[in-house]
């Protein structure tokens, strides 16, 4: 796609919904709500094909979706659930789960829907959470890494579960605040305060809250497992003052700040330090 036509189709679509909105303002809501819960790749891609056919694979049934589930066995070490974010798949772990599955950890992970070799076209958090669900009281992981929205997935999953056998949580670069996201789809699509405001009332009829409501920083407080949290202090995608609100308010986080190691946190020494932490007892509130 061109430069110049990429660029301004965000605000092509923007302008669609506000003049949608005067006419019809619920086809309008439903419309942005779509749009903001669509992504636009995170399809298993040719290349990855092969690493992920060597895994044990399963399918999970929620609603009309069927999940697709890995599984890397081992008989030695604890179980290591993988949770990606948004636009990627389980093939994004590879690296990782090269390392840990030497370790002797059996390694877990799952496609998001509308993701990977998942079923469906839409994507939310409460929905990854009770995909997550499925594969938690399934296989009673030990451990859970989350990466991105699977990060503030993953917390929010054991916020609202409260699952008692999870003995650690590592967070790479979550955000915390879904009214960020939802800013920051205002400011792509430039809507109105006036369309936000209705599409917010939206969200707490679909979910049963508001994205104000809907805060890391604050559901952490009521999470006592222990955790390690990475964050890269120049992130483009997630700021790293999301970070800061969660380390201040879980009590039992290692926080380590990265340098120039990006949101995607692709480095074997990110690798390597939640193989430590996994490994190790936890010192909290540390920062590197």
């Amino acid at each position: 796609m061109n430069k110049h036509i990429k660029k301004a189709l965000p605000l092509l679509v923007g302008k669609y919904l506000e003049l949608l909105f005067f006419f019809n303002k619920q086809k309008a809501l439903v419309q942005a709500f779509t749009f903001f819960c669509t992504p636009r790749k995170g399809r298993i891609l040719p290349e990855q094909e092969h690493f992920l056919e060597e895994a044990f694979d399963d399918i999970l049934h929620i609603e009309d979706l069927k999940i697709q589930s890995y599984s890397w066995p081992n008989h030695n070490k604890e179980t290591i659930l993988l949770v990606h974010g948004w636009e990627s798949n389980t093939y994004r772990w590879k690296p990782l789960i090269e390392l840990l599955h030497a370790q002797g950890y059996t390694i877990l992970s799952l496609d998001a829907p509308a993701h990977g070799y998942s079923s469906g076209k839409q994507f939310n958090i409460p929905l990854y959470a009770a995909c997550m669900d499925l594969i938690i009281q399934k296989h009673k992981p030990t451990y859970i890494i989350g990466h991105s929205i699977g990060g503030m997935t993953t917390l929010y999953s054991q916020y609202k579960f409260s699952y008692p056998f999870i003995q650690k949580i590592i967070a790479l670069a979550p955000p915390s605040e879904l009214q960020g996201l939802l800013s920051h789809f205002q400011n792509t699509l430039k809507l109105s305060d006036k369309f936000i405001k209705e599409l917010n009332t939206y969200f707490k009829r679909e979910f049963g809250f508001f994205s104000h409501e809907f805060s890391i920083a604050n559901y952490v407080k009521d999470i006592d497992t222990p955790g390690l949290l990475i964050h890269d202090a120049y992130d483009d995608i997630t700021p790293y003052s999301e970070a800061l609100k969660i380390s201040k308010s879980w009590k039992g986080v290692s926080f380590i700040t990265t340098q120039n190691y990006g949101h995607s946190l692709f480095f074997e020494e990110v690798n390597e330090m939640i193989l430590h932490f996994l490994k190790n007892e936890h010192s909290h509130n540390s920062n590197t």
